[in-house]
């Protein structure tokens, strides 16, 4: 089976990579920007394609690895051309196979989401990383079972998701990930009040950051728990949330703690965290 790439940004470019070396047979890439799918085609020891249906034809399997609003439009173009045994992948982790093309089945198609759980930054070193790193997959074809067996023969942690459940799986990462870069600017922006640069800042959070998430992915997040809402400390809770400068701020330090209060109910049922719940709500709503 061989696999061509629509799209050479940073995930096309690194699966890619890590398809190639672990000996996986390409075709190559096309690309609106020629020059992005030529270096990602030296790379991978592969071809640029000058067309769309060039790429259709020579591969059997298809990833779009285009932004997720773009996954539509491009698809629409492969409507076009013959697409009978063609496998249609995408790497979104938002949308189903399914959604993203509907109506490939009645074209002979066979359709799946790939998405790898990883955040992935730099295009050049995020292929090693691969290895090790939880690929999500779900689809309809013959072929679901020969991509799990295939990533995690290339050392990848390979889990199948039910259709339904791809929004929620999307939001789990976002939260892990992307919301921890909010979390990370309040506290920056707090130190820096207090007289920090920025690298001083994440100098001296880095130690505390980097304990705790080793705490919760090995303990998980209750045992983890420390602090004054664990403590039930509402003095200390309502000091914060006096200080913190905006009210949005607000609101996402009092809606966060909220959630911290259940998992400290949990940890230490016999304690009363009914004033801390009070001054949260308070908060939230101001």
């Amino acid at each position: 089976m061989t696999i061509g790439f629509i799209g050479a940004g940073k995930v096309g470019f690194s699966l890619g990579q890590f398809f190639a070396h672990g000996g996986l047979p390409m075709t190559g890439y096309y690309s609106r920007h020629r020059d992005s799918a030529q270096e990602a085609a030296e790379r991978t020891g592969t071809r640029q394609f000058a067309s769309l249906e060039a790429l259709v034809r020579a591969s059997d399997a298809i990833f779009l690895t285009v932004p997720d609003g773009a996954i539509s439009a491009v698809y629409e173009k492969l409507r076009q051309f013959d697409l009978t045994g063609k496998q249609l992948c995408h790497c979104s982790g938002a949308i189903s196979a399914q959604e993203a093309f509907p109506g490939a089945e009645e074209l002979g198609a066979e359709l799946y989401s790939i998405h790898p759980l990883f955040p992935v930054s730099d295009k050049y070193v995020a292929w090693r990383e691969l290895t090790g790193a939880f690929f999500c997959i779900e689809g309809v074809g013959t072929h679901l079972n020969w991509w799990a067996e295939t990533l995690a023969g290339l050392g990848a942690q390979v889990r199948r998701l039910p259709s339904e459940g791809k929004a929620r799986y999307h939001a789990a990462c976002t939260v892990a990930s992307n919301l921890m870069c909010a979390l990370a600017q309040v506290s920056v922006d707090l130190l820096g009040s207090c007289g920090f640069s920025q690298p001083e800042a994440l100098a001296a959070l880095a130690p505390l950051m980097r304990a705790n998430l080793d705490h919760i992915l090995h303990d998980g997040p209750q045992v983890a728990l420390t602090g004054p809402v664990e403590r039930g400390d509402a003095s200390t809770v309502a000091r914060h949330l006096a200080c913190l400068p905006e009210e949005r701020t607000r609101r996402l330090y009092a809606a966060a703690s909220g959630l911290l209060v259940d998992l400290a109910q949990k940890k230490h049922p016999e304690t009363d965290y009914q004033p801390v719940k009070t001054l949260l709500e308070e908060g939230s709503s101001t």
